[in-house]
């Protein structure tokens, strides 16, 4: 099992939207889904197993109560807030300790507890990132998970392409009350394995090939 997040290190800055940083980082109702997703059938259920477990090891650690769980294709993300160091290494070894967690994406902050309406506002914006990434043309709603935590929405999922991924941060970015965006978004190679987005390197740039090159 590796234990790097493989999208951490492909960090890209998509352009900002309306004042808002987008990042690139690149089971109950699971099969009923499953048809629309870039998710298999298995993959699906898998994701569902472990996300219940770890939330279930949680539920049974003092102070992780505020610890969110999404998974996808075997990345699980753990975010939301703890109350010491000690608390957050403790939730990130619960994740490592389920077998079928293949990384780990941590954004778990050290904070005291947040209360009902700061735990309110961000289900909120979540509720209207979905509600965008539904109504999108360009973007299959199914393919992304959407957690919020103090204003910062992440996403998590396959996506069909490198262009429904970035659109996906893009609508998100533009939902009200949103500070970033990050993007745990993956993508399916040619050989069917999930893998991590990366960006396309910027064109060079030339200034010669801007005036026409030689003898223009």
């Amino acid at each position: 099992m590796s234990r790097l997040v493989a999208s951490l290190s492909l960090l890209a800055l998509l352009p900002t939207v309306s004042g808002c940083a987008t990042a690139i980082i690149g089971a109950a109702g699971a099969t009923a889904v499953t048809a629309t997703q870039e998710r298999s059938f298995g993959e699906a259920i898998d994701d569902a197993a472990v996300s219940s477990e770890i939330k279930s090891k949680l539920i049974a650690n003092g102070g992780l109560g505020e610890v969110d769980v999404e998974v996808a294709a075997g990345l699980v993300l753990l975010s939301g807030r703890v109350q010491t160091p000690e608390l957050r290494l403790k939730a990130e070894s619960i994740a490592w300790s389920v077998k079928r967690a293949d990384d780990v994406a941590k954004e778990i902050r050290i904070e005291s507890p947040g209360g009902f309406f700061a735990n309110a506002s961000d289900e909120l914006i979540s509720t209207r990132v979905r509600a965008r990434l539904l109504g999108s043309s360009s973007v299959q709603a199914n393919n992304f998970n959407v957690e919020t935590y103090g204003g910062t929405v992440y996403l998590l999922g396959i996506a069909r392409s490198a262009e429904e991924l970035e659109k996906a941060a893009e609508e998100a970015s533009k939902v009200g009350g949103v500070n970033q965006v990050v993007s745990y978004v993956r993508l399916r190679n040619e050989r069917g394995e999930v893998v991590p987005y990366t960006p396309a390197a910027p064109a060079e740039y030339n200034e010669g090939e801007l005036l026409g090159g030689p003898g223009s």
